[in-house]
């Protein structure tokens, strides 16, 4: 998901140096909900994680 956040980060960055600004926000709003979306999912994996590895 990271990779994705990447990827849409450079396509708003190329899309703003080329003038197009309506596609430059859609894809750095994309980008944003997808970090925001990999942040969380990495904090539920790092807390649920470790609660794993103590039961065993």
């Amino acid at each position: 998901m990271l990779r994705w956040t990447v990827v849409f980060l450079v396509v708003a960055i190329i899309a703003a140096i080329f003038g197009f600004g309506g596609i430059a926000a859609g894809a750095a709003s994309i980008a944003k909900v997808l970090f925001f979306i990999f942040i969380v999912l990495f904090l539920v994996s790092l807390i649920f994680g470790r609660k794993a590895t103590r039961d065993i």
